[in-house]
Parts: C-alpha cells; sequence; structure tokens
C-alpha cells in the first residue's frame, strides 16, 4: 500500500523521503491512502484545506498531536526524519503553555529505536534503566548526540552529567520558562561545568517570550541569568492556539534566537557567563 504523507509545513525535523508532500497534489501523484499530519493548532485551517484537495487523490486522514491523537509507539522515519527519535511520551509537569502533558499524560516509556537527536518532552523523568539504554544506544550511533527536545535541569546530578559528558553531544537544550526554572537552572550549570563542559553554545536553553504580560525588560533580565548560569538563550516566541503572537516581538526574538546574535549581544552588553 502506498501512502503519502503531506505535512502543511516544513521543518528541520520534517522527513525527506519520496513519499512526503508540503503542498497540494501535482497531477502525477498517485496514493492509495494519504495522512496529513499536523503538529501545530495553528495549521489546522490550512490542514483542512489541504484535506480537500488530496481527498480527491485518495482517502485522506487528518491526524497529529494537533488533533490530539492519542501518541502510539514511535517509527523511525514515518513522521520525523531519520536521526530524530523519540523515546518516551508525556511530562510529569503541568505547564501552563505546554500541550505535551494535556495530550500526553504523564510519561511513558517507549521501545528504543536507533536515533542521534532526542526530542522527548522529559527524558529524564524517566526511570533510570531506561536513560542508561538511551545513552547506551547513542554511544553506537555515528553521529554526535544533540539533545533538542530539552532537559529538565532539576535531574541533572554529577551522575547524569557525566554520562551526558561521555556523550560528547553537540548540543543540550533546557529550559527556563518559569521564575521557579532558574535556581535549578544554576545548578545544572554549575555541575555541567564541574564535569567538563565548557561554553556555553554547547548548554542551551529555551526561553519564552512574548507571552501575556511579559515585557522586553523582564525578557531581557531572563536571558541574563541564563547566561550566567552558563547557557546561551534561545528564544521562543509565544504564539497562542490560533498562531497569533505579538509581532512587536519579532525584532527582539530574532535576536536572541541565533547563538552567533547570542555572543554579540552579549559583547555589546558586557553579559560574561
Amino acid at each position: 500500500m502506498k501512502i503519502l504523507r503531506v505535512f502543511p509545513r516544513r521543518t528541520n525535523a520534517s522527513p525527506d523521503d519520496n513519499d512526503v508532500r508540503f503542498s497540494v497534489p501535482s497531477l502525477f501523484d498517485v496514493a492509495d491512502l494519504v495522512h496529513i499530519s499536523v503538529t501545530f493548532t495553528y495549521d489546522l485551517t490550512y490542514a483542512d484545506y489541504l484535506y480537500n484537495q488530496w481527498k480527491h487523490v485518495a482517502p485522506t486522514i487528518i491526524g497529529g498531536p494537533a488533533v490530539g491523537d492519542p501518541p502510539g509507539t514511535f517509527v523511525p522515519g514515518q513522521y520525523l526524519k531519520h536521526g530524530y527519535v523519540i523515546t518516551s511520551r508525556g511530562c510529569n509537569n503541568s505547564c501552563w503553555f505546554c500541550y505535551a502533558w494535556k495530550r500526553e499524560g504523564k510519561i511513558k516509556e517507549l521501545p528504543i529505536v536507533t536515533g542521534w537527536n532526542i526530542l522527548d518532552n522529559n527524558l529524564l523523568a524517566c526511570s533510570e534503566n531506561h536513560i542508561k539504554s538511551v545513552f547506551s544506544m547513542l554511544k553506537k550511533q555515528p553521529q554526535k548526540p544533540c539533545f533538542t527536545g530539552g532537559l529538565e535541569a532539576k535531574y541533572i546530578t554529577h551522575s547524569i552529567a557525566s554520562q551526558l559528558y561521555d556523550l560528547r553531544p553537540s548540543r543540550l537544550y533546557f529550559a527556563y520558562d518559569t521564575p521557579d526554572d532558574l535556581e535549578p537552572l544554576q545548578e545544572a550549570g554549575f555541575i555541567l561545568k564541574s564535569v567538563g563542559f565548557g561554553k556555553s553554545h554547547d548548554l542551551m536553553c529555551y526561553a519564552l517570550c512574548g507571552f501575556p504580560g511579559d515585557t522586553f525588560n523582564n525578557a531581557l533580565t531572563r536571558f541574563k541569568s541564563i547566561i550566567s548560569a552558563g547557557f546561551m538563550p534561545y528564544s521562543m516566541l509565544y504564539r497562542n492556539d490560533k498562531g497569533v503572537y505579538d509581532p512587536s516581538w519579532i525584532p527582539f526574538n530574532s535576536q536572541w534566537c541565533n547563538p552567533v546574535k547570542c555572543a554579540s549581544n552579549m559583547k555589546k552588553l558586557n553579559i560574561k557567563e
């Protein structure tokens, strides 16, 4: 059976094989079934448009996180590019801006498959055996591992930090989104540096900005705290369910979502790690 996978938008994690599409069908598209996969809620309107186009090619289904589909076993290369891997679903936290716990519930460990870019919502909240198994899998990969999904700072211990350092990852991503994230981030930065991690571009930190009630000064204060803790900020501009954001935040966000620009800003503001 030939299944075409259709996505409303292309991202760095999108699969890139011959059965993937990012637009309306062409005259040459033939399939037995079409899956339209929607990650972001603000793409649902366009997904409906795609559905009305692709349904003339083959029976068409809309699914994905944005429509609340229950997550199942992760299949490499199916809805994410090969190399990207998810080894657990859900999250034990209940952050107001996040859908992971709302859609997927508490942490559920999955069978571990091969990959090097970990996209788990909260890998370190998994059991010790699961984490060790993931690290063991990563050691066998030809590419340097990356933890794009994000690691929660409060779970960093000297043991975990040492295991992470042994993997020689290209980058580790953490997060500072709410005030109670700061102290664990500072402690994690200290521990990670103590086991050998060096420059902050190895240690990244997602930082939400532009949410209701946020200000440029408050955001900059948070970013300075991230840098002082030993991490490089990676700005994430807040969008609501419909994808609406405050456009006045675009210049600020663009200056803090790129390591080169971040380094330049640190120099201009005389912020030291």
